[in-house]
């Protein structure tokens, strides 16, 4: 679905409408979202302040997570949240962490929460689908029943926080000191034993 289509629903707005705030007729708008004709420049501006929507939005075709970061910033705009802290976030790709907002409402915290998941799921697809006949899909099968059986196991998280350090996956910042330490160390034994 093209932005603009998306973003008069989310607002629950008529082509008309946004027509006559912009001064022209209902057909453009058509035109707009049928792909027919790109909007134009001129009109970008006034777009944005309406929507205070980014202007990359409005002419593509959106992908899930683009419709969930819009959904955001319409929330964001209707209920005047205010960042109450932040908490570490990792980068995609793991290197780095960036200080991700917590907001005084719940909604904005659930849908950012949808986003990160969102952003995760389609990760795990891609690395799954590059190559057609992937050579390890059985260990993609036995991290998906990990997930499914002990999700919330400590056991699990600092085994996969330990099997990062050792493949040079997540920044060192991230070790929660002494315990950490020692975990990792018994773990690197057990791959050490076995020649991994």
């Amino acid at each position: 679905m093209i932005g603009l289509e998306y973003i008069l629903r989310l607002y629950d707005m008529q082509h008309i409408e946004l027509a006559e705030s912009l001064g022209i007729k209902k057909q453009n708008i058509n035109l707009w979202i049928k792909g027919k004709q790109n909007i134009p420049k001129k009109y970008i501006p006034t777009l944005k302040k309406l929507f205070n929507i980014e202007s990359n939005y409005f002419s593509k075709e959106l992908n899930e997570i683009e419709k969930l970061e819009i959904q955001k910033e319409k929330l964001k705009n209707d209920l005047k949240p205010i960042v109450k802290g932040y908490e570490n976030t990792l980068k995609e790709g793991a290197e780095t962490f960036y200080k991700s907002p917590v907001y005084d409402k719940e909604e904005i915290n659930a849908i950012d929460r949808n986003i990160e998941k969102a952003k995760i799921v389609s990760r795990f697809k891609e690395s799954l689908e590059l190559v057609d006949k992937h050579p390890f899909i059985d260990t993609y099968k036995i991290i998906i029943e990990l997930l499914e059986q002990a999700g919330t196991e400590i056991i699990l998280h600092k085994t996969l926080q330990g099997l990062a350090h050792y493949l040079n996956a997540l920044p060192q910042s991230i070790s929660t000191g002494d315990e950490q330490k020692e975990f990792e160390s018994a773990l690197f034994e057990v791959l050490d034993d076995y020649n991994y």
